[in-house]
């Protein structure tokens, strides 16, 4: 009870510490309504050309560009998430600090990352899905039951993507500089959780592929149940597979990591 406490209260603090930081999150609201608008736009005159694409209509389409809008930010998929820090303490020798405290490291930084992901959807996500469903013809759900479902798949998302943040963050303790690691991480990450164009629109061997990649669990799957295109428990059970592969796997190179390799600047 007291560990599950512990990681609460590191939770409610990463939240706490992004709330502080109004002018950035309405700057972010902003960047975020602008960039929703490019997309709408061109995905408009792309299912003006071809209804139906990807099996979405053109309300779905639009609902999705609004969706990727509320969650870019909260799954840090351009970057921002707590792997930034994460990385300046191994990169700085602080980590050993982090080692020496009385929790674990991997679960400390989750519940801080949660605590922040929690923070940039109400702060800086609402807004814009609500203007844009607003603004332009959604197909918005209007039971209970497929936003609280939809809501379940975001959090799964949260964990699955902090997995992989969480692996490139314990690059640097091999490297001096991660920063090529994290813009390839970027670059993937837009690419294949469907914040350009829906994966379900990729062709052949390649749309299969980059489905089963643990990136669709981050828009693509809970999209896909907001718009009642996705069946929720075999979603839950993609991503859950994922987050327990990708935790399993970022176990692992933490415990190589922290045995085998001198903190820089330690």
């Amino acid at each position: 009870m007291d560990t599950a406490r512990l990681y609460l209260a590191v939770a409610a603090g990463g939240f706490r510490r992004y709330a502080t930081y109004r002018v950035a999150t309405a700057a972010g609201v902003f960047t975020n309504t602008v960039f929703g608008l490019i997309l709408v736009y061109t995905y408009l005159a792309l299912w003006e050309e071809r209804p139906h694409l990807g099996g979405y209509d053109q309300a779905q389409a639009v609902t999705y560009v609004w969706v990727g809008q509320a969650l870019l930010s909260t799954l840090a998929i351009g970057g921002g998430g707590v792997e930034d820090e994460l990385m300046e303490r191994i990169r700085t020798g602080d980590i050993a600090i982090d080692l020496y405290r009385p929790a674990d490291l991997q679960l400390w930084w989750l519940a801080a990352d949660l605590g922040r992901a929690v923070f940039q959807l109400v702060g800086r996500g609402v807004v814009p899905f609500a203007f844009g469903v607003l603004v332009f013809p959604a197909a918005v759900p209007g039971d209970v039951g497929t936003w609280c479902a939809f809501l379940f798949a975001v959090l799964l998302a949260m964990v699955v993507g902090y997995g992989i943040r969480f692996l490139v963050a314990l690059s640097a303790f091999w490297l001096l500089d991660g920063t090529g690691v994290v813009q390839m991480a970027w670059l993937v990450g837009f690419f294949c959780s469907g914040m350009l164009f829906p994966l379900n629109v990729f062709p052949g061997a390649l749309g299969e592929v980059v489905r089963a990649l643990p990136w669709s669990s981050l828009l693509q799957a809970p999209a896909d149940v907001l718009l009642g295109e996705a069946d929720p428990w075999g979603t839950y059970l993609f991503q859950a597979g994922w987050a327990v592969a990708l935790l399993a796997l970022g176990r692992l190179v933490q415990v190589v990591a922290t045995r085998r390799v001198v903190v820089q600047g330690g």
